[in-house]
């Protein structure tokens, strides 16, 4: 019986220990369990919490503006609204009313223009866990009409508040410069995605909590923070300096039926840049044009200055020429001799002028841009010396330019340039640059030898409660390290003007200003067959002034112009020329001719068309096209003679006289027009509105005529015209 009794209380005592033993496990699994979602849950589902007991509502700082040097704006925030949803209270009001999230969107797609399946899937949004969401934004930086449309629907719950839309008030004004915005407001090109921390602000909020049925709760205090407005980003660009570029631009696009034209101006003291032309351009009011893909857009966007690439050709002369004068490897009077090609290794590689320049100095290279006399630079410099200097005025690396998608460009390593890649290089080919690259490097010779980071910022700042500017921050990431030695730098600017005062860039002269430049044309590389593309060329050219001691410095490109005409100093000189003129007119630089002089040399030159024996109406229309100006007597019906006569140059704005009679008869003499540097199709159209004929030998521009322009020749005389590769 006894050991019956301790065999019970042993059972007992072991089904005890195991019960307590499952219930401290138990206990145990518990503990863990709410440690994990106590300790470790916590940060995540206080935050479902508070999503679903609160409303959260952001509040979006106004955007800065962007502005001119001169405090013009080139882009603002504009007063609109936004709507934004508190999604317990627009469901609480929905079961109130007994409609539906599919009843209600249409209603809010009709006010705010949108399409129906995306109001109702903004509706029925929900947390990452499957929860309902406690609040939404439906639409952004609508007008005002489309704000009253949802107002008078009056569903609790949805929030109309003020907002702002970018605006930008000169629409394609230097867009690739100043960039655009997203939808949701965030910067995409340009300056607006450089600066976007600085012209974005800071948002506010307000968050509130809400009881069972979305109302808010009196004895709790909502958080309610301010939003930081965004400051103005005021840039280096002049208004007025940048509508000369964008003028010249388009007309040099369209002269020219070129692919795509940009122009560059610069302060060479300091790196700032005046203005950045690319045209075609794009409005960036509305940057998504609707049937172009995605491609198409991007292309459109695309800052060609600073994110494209391309052989320099002749323009990179300068470099070559300062790393041999800073070598002490060629002087003034060095003497070259020019053939017309020269061989490297086993290969011919020709001038641009077939037949040679002959004798030369070093300064004549230089201005007739010799190919032959800068590949004997070349190979006194040396590969090891050249990709010094190439890398010393900083092709192959960035600029550090405050502007989005820069490009490098590509530069031959030293130990894989051959023989025949040092010639070419040493005239501009094989590398590649972009255009805000060589204006930098070309910089350095303008100041005196000093390599500056180029920015399109200037300083941040923001107005306080009495208007008061106050500067925030100005730019200070100049990066200045001296390169060069201002004495050679000296020298060579005034090589650089003799280029454009007696050689191929003399299409950018004007009297009375010293301009120093250089001016390339290269043949372009297929980006498929990676060789050059037969009639597709880029004609640049990069200039300075005052040559003694510039103030701006002047990039131009012109790209895939009318292969009849590709010639820099035919196309972009010229071009460089208005610009400056412009420019000098407004910064008021003093010149040593006279106005009446300098005015007369902008003017376009006119061959005066024959007229004669046309009846005095018809002859007036014509003179009139031309741009001239006519005085004519009385006497007759018909125009019997002229002066000067047909085929004289004469000035846009100049005064023909006319002689008048009753019979279409005339003297059948005309003068021999100047035509050099016209190309065969418009020197054909000249001779033949002349009653002349003509015969060519060799392409190119014409270098050479049989008579000599103003001599009197008769109707019918054939001109015997010498066709020749022009500079560069």
């Amino acid at each position: 019986m006894a050991g019956g009794e301790y065999r019970d209380k042993v059972i007992i005592k072991k089904r005890m220990l195991i019960t307590f033993g499952i219930l401290f496990l138990l206990f145990f699994l518990l503990t863990l369990r709410l440690s994990y979602i106590m300790i470790g849950q916590s940060e995540h589902l206080t935050k479902i919490a508070k999503e679903q007991w609160t409303s959260d509502v952001k509040i979006d700082a106004r955007r800065g503006r962007i502005l001119d040097r001169t405090g013009h704006e080139l882009a603002m925030s504009a007063n609109v609204y936004r709507v934004d949803l508190d999604m317990n209270t627009v469901r609480q009001h929905l079961e109130e009313k007994k409609l539906t999230k599919e009843e209600l969107a249409p209603k809010l797609a009709d006010a705010l223009k949108m399409d129906k399946s995306e109001v109702l899937s903004i509706l029925n949004k929900t947390l990452p866990n499957g929860l309902p969401m406690a609040s939404a934004s439906l639409a952004r930086r609508i007008e005002k009409s489309e704000a009253d449309k949802v107002n008078a629907l009056n569903i609790r719950g949805i929030l109309v508040s003020s907002d702002t839309k970018r605006y930008y008030p000169y629409d394609n004004f230097l867009s690739h410069v100043v960039g655009f915005i997203r939808k949701d407001g965030v910067g995409l090109t340009g300056v607006e995605l450089t600066y976007d921390k600085v012209l974005s602000g800071t948002p506010g909020r307000i968050i509130s909590e809400t009881d069972n049925k979305s109302k808010g709760q009196p004895y709790i205090i909502s958080e309610f923070t301010k939003p930081v407005d965004g400051k103005d980003v005021v840039l280096t660009i002049d208004e007025m300096i940048q509508r000369f570029c964008e003028k010249a631009a388009v007309q040099a696009m369209n002269d020219n039926k070129a692919k795509a034209v940009s122009i560059i101006a610069m302060d060479p003291n300091n790196g700032e840049i005046l203005a950045m032309v690319n045209k075609p351009d794009f409005n960036p009011n509305n940057p998504w044009e609707e049937g172009k893909t995605d491609e198409e857009l991007q292309k459109m966007w695309r800052n060609r200055s600073v994110n494209d690439t391309f052989e320099p050709g002749s323009i990179f002369k300068v470099i070559t020429a300062y790393g041999a004068m800073q070598e002490n490897l060629v002087k003034e009077t060095d003497h070259f001799v020019c053939g017309g090609s020269t061989k490297v290794v086993n290969r011919i590689i020709k001038c641009w002028k077939r037949t040679g320049h002959g004798d030369q100095t070093f300064v004549d290279i230089l201005k007739n841009s010799c190919n032959v006399g800068f590949m004997e630079l070349g190979k006194r410099l040396g590969r090891e010396n050249l990709n010094k200097y190439i890398n010393e005025f900083g092709f192959g690396q960035k600029t550090g330019i405050d502007l989005p998608g820069e490009a490098k460009g590509i530069i031959r390593k030293t130990q894989s340039i051959s023989d025949v890649d040092l010639a070419t290089i040493s005239f501009g080919q094989s590398n590649t640059v972009s255009a805000i690259q060589y204006l930098t490097a070309f910089n350095a010779v303008a100041n005196g030898g000093k390599l500056i980071t180029p920015h399109v910022m200037k300083e941040v700042v923001h107005f306080d409660n009495n208007n008061n500017k106050i500067v925030d921050k100005k730019y200070e990431d100049y990066n200045e390290r001296s390169i060069l030695k201002e004495d050679v730098a000296h020298t060579l600017r005034g090589y650089l003007e003799k280029v454009i005062s007696e050689g191929g860039g003399k299409n950018a002269n004007i009297p009375g200003y010293h301009i120093a430049g250089k001016t390339g044309t290269a043949q372009k590389v297929s980006s498929v067959t990676k060789s050059y593309e037969a009639g597709k060329y880029i004609a640049s050219f990069a200039g300075m002034a005052p040559a003694e001691k510039p103030m701006i410095t002047l990039f131009v490109s012109i790209d895939e112009p009318d292969p009849s005409n590709y010639y820099a100093g035919q196309i972009a000189a010229p071009v460089a020329k208005q610009v400056f003129n412009d420019i000098f007119n407004y910064l008021a630089i003093d010149a040593d001719a006279s106005s009446d002089k300098i005015a007369r040399s902008m003017l376009k030159d006119v061959t005066v068309p024959e007229v004669r024996g046309m009846k005095k109406e018809e002859a007036v229309k014509l003179l009139k096209q031309q741009g001239l100006t006519f005085e004519a007597d009385s006497k007759g019906e018909y125009i019997t003679d002229m002066n000067p006569k047909p085929g004289y140059s004469v000035k846009e704005g100049d005064k023909i006289v006319l002689y008048t009679g009753a019979s279409s008869t005339y003297n059948k003499v005309v003068v021999a027009p100047d035509l050099t540097g016209y190309t065969k199709e418009k020197a054909v159209e000249v001779l033949n509105s002349l009653g002349l004929q003509a015969d060519f030998t060799g392409e190119g521009l014409v270098s050479e005529q049989s008579i000599n322009a103003g001599e009197q020749v008769s109707k019918g005389t054939t001109l015997t015209l010498e066709l020749e590769l022009v500079d560069d």
